[in-house]
């Protein structure tokens, strides 16, 4: 992120506002979805799986009379890896640099054990800072559904129902979240979105790619790495290794006769052709690198892995 003590642009009145709102919520609630809807373009990674989204992840949102910082952050749960205990020290970092509190909640079921456990970590960590409660999934509730018990769950500013998957209630929560933020200047361009450099969006699409093509056990020991990452300007070569914890792991990847590994590979190159907006070669390949999700030195390779912080 930006440093926030540097203004980056002039272009901005004395109504202006700008701060950070720090989107959380159980895994697979929708965050990164919703994200992705309200700035009109993908900057995070989707998949109907948990827990996809592992490290902070910065969406800009940008009007005339504001600015508004998304923080997608890792689903809020209870590690089991040092990646989770990494993921979850992500989100708590989130909430105390947050302005506001944006805090997804799945509408079409009642709030359990796990959310609760959010709202206490929300007592903890933001006692004083402003939460909007968007009930997300709200396309899947008849119109008399009670959501009594959702609200009870935190004390809020305010509280509206979305579809990030539809698209609606975008103008609604942007109204709801711009008067909590500070008077501010913008620290981003207009025209930026993010602030993921593209290696680190590449590792991302490549990974999304296997999440939705392979079963159930892959999305949560596969990381990825960009090896190599040469721009050009017709054409950019990209190389990365997919990395698995175990020898079956390896196989459904590369597939019978590598046809897996060569369908992700079209399909991620496709993306990647979206986004650098020129033609790409992409080679990947596989590696076993067993319990690498509790190999404190490889996440730290990878980006999993930040200094402690007091109260972590």
């Amino acid at each position: 992120m930006a440093d926030l003590d540097s203004i980056f642009s002039d272009d901005w009145g004395e109504d202006h506002r700008s701060g950070i709102v720090a989107v959380v919520g159980q895994p697979n609630v929708g965050k990164s979805t919703l994200i992705n809807a309200i700035l009109g373009q993908k900057i995070a990674i989707v998949t109907s799986k948990p827990q996809t989204t592992r490290q902070r992840q910065l969406g800009i949102y940008t009007s005339d009379d504001a600015q508004i910082l998304f923080v997608d952050t890792p689903g809020i749960h209870k590690p089991q890896t040092r990646l989770g205990a990494y993921m979850l020290g992500v989100a708590r970092g989130a909430l105390r640099d947050a302005d506001a509190i944006l805090w997804l909640l799945d509408a079409s079921r009642a709030p359990n054990e796990a959310d609760r456990r959010i709202a206490d970590l929300l007592r903890q960590l933001a006692a004083n800072k402003p939460i909007v409660l968007a009930l997300n999934k709200s396309d899947l509730l008849d119109d008399d559904a009670d959501p009594s018990e959702h609200f009870a769950l935190c004390d809020y500013q305010c509280a509206l129902k979305t579809s990030a998957t539809k698209k609606q209630g975008i103008d609604q929560l942007l109204e709801a979240l711009l008067p909590l933020l500070p008077l501010g200047p913008r620290y981003y361009p207009a025209e930026q979105a993010s602030d993921a450099n593209l290696r680190f969006l590449a590792a991302e699409l490549i990974r999304e790619k296997v999440i939705e093509h392979t079963s159930d056990e892959i999305p949560y020991t596969v990381a990825v790495e960009i090896t190599r990452f040469r721009e050009g300007a017709q054409r950019t070569q990209i190389e990365a290794t997919i990395f698995v914890e175990r020898d079956s792991q390896k196989g459904i990847i590369i597939g019978k006769r590598g046809a897996m590994i060569k369908r992700l590979g079209s399909a991620a190159r496709s993306d990647l052709q979206s986004l650098l907006e020129v033609s790409v070669r992409l080679d990947l390949r596989v590696k076993l690198l067993r319990n690498w999700r509790s190999n404190e030195a490889f996440m730290r390779r990878l980006g999993y892995a930040s200094p402690k912080r007091k109260g972590d």
